[in-house]
């Protein structure tokens, strides 16, 4: 179904975020079919659960409204990081059982590295037993110590932490798995499951964020303030960043790389002017540094460009994201942001 033959715009895909979106099972068939109604989802409908959401009724629930990939919150299937971080066991057969009786496209498991003591034994081990038990995609995020959280938990220091992710990068890509992401990894080529690598979308609800091309905004975080809004017929934005050109570019650079590849064609194609003339020292400098390697016109990370994106952007998390969310815990519709 064409775009121009429905009336309709197209867009890639449609994604529910967490918190627990499966609390609203029953509702997301009437909030996709209406999106549908002005929407062509090209590339799937994607949805974050609690392991313990995943049960077959559930499971069954989403797949009749067009649910098509899923992504489970394991964390660690080992009790000694589950205590760490707050969660309890994981009944793996009951979930196997479920994920066989109600397939998806993508099953994503969710876990969480560079915690305390953790080995690539662990590591290795909690990989191994999600494609084990029906998932076709892992996605390994690193531990981010938030200054607004109450978490006790003491953060892995710089150097072990790059041996242990180059360590599980090197076992995936040995297994075969192929790496979509800076972080993720799929036994299957087609089963890839990101809410990260676009070049535009539109967020709904509390909390969620909007990318246009010249502009970023944030919802506001208060349920309260952003019901209200929405029954008033107003936005309910309660902060805009406006980029510059360069901005946008550096922007759109940093997102794209996270799934560890840029492609020269795709950055002229949304910008009108080619990536070389802008960039053309920087990705020399990169090149020369070993973070990145050039094949007709795509750039590709090394591990060690991995690393230090890794680095970087929980650089990045920490000084921008954690101040941001901080202050709009606390206020509906703070005045200004400002990050320094």
């Amino acid at each position: 179904m064409g775009s121009q033959q429905s009336g309709k715009k197209e867009t890639t895909s449609l994604y529910f975020g967490g918190g627990t979106p499966a609390l609203a099972a029953d509702r997301l068939g009437e909030i996709i079919d209406a999106i549908k109604e002005h929407f062509v989802i090209t590339e799937g409908i994607g949805v974050e659960l609690h392991p313990d959401n995943v049960t077959q009724d559930v499971l069954r629930t989403l797949k009749d409204a067009g649910i098509t990939k899923i992504s489970i919150g394991i964390q660690s299937f080992q009790s000694k990081f589950q205590s760490i971080l707050g969660r309890t066991k994981v009944d793996v057969s009951a979930m196997k059982q479920a994920l066989s009786e109600v397939p998806f496209e993508t099953v994503s498991m969710d876990f969480i590295f560079a915690l305390p003591n953790q080995t690539f034994e662990d590591l290795k081990a909690d990989v191994d037993a999600a494609f084990q038990n029906g998932a076709n995609h892992v996605a390994i995020y690193p531990f981010i110590d938030f200054t607004f959280t109450s978490s006790m938990v003491t953060t892995m220091p710089k150097k072990e932490k790059r041996e242990l992710l180059d360590a599980i990068t090197r076992y995936c890509m040995d297994r075969g798995y192929t790496r979509s992401s800076i972080w993720t990894f799929s036994s299957e080529a087609d089963a890839r499951y990101s809410s990260m690598t676009r070049d535009n979308f539109l967020g709904f609800g509390c909390s969620a964020t909007t990318l246009l091309k010249d502009q970023f905004k944030i919802n506001t975080f208060s349920v309260e303030e952003y019901c209200k809004r929405i029954a008033e017929e107003k936005l309910s934005t309660s902060l805009t960043l406006r980029f510059t050109p360069r901005q946008r570019m550096i922007y759109y650079l940093f997102w794209t790389a996270y799934s560890t590849k840029v492609a020269a064609g795709d950055f002229e194609k949304f910008f009108g002017v080619p990536l070389k003339k802008m960039y053309g020292a920087e990705l020399k400098l990169a090149k020369l540094l070993g973070f990145i390697t050039e094949e007709n016109g795509v750039y590709s990370m090394t591990l060690k460009g991995a690393f230090y994106y890794h680095y970087y952007e929980n650089f990045y998390t920490l000084s921008y994201i954690d101040k941001m969310w901080g202050i709009m815990r606390q206020e509906a519709f703070p005045e200004e942001l400002k990050l320094g």
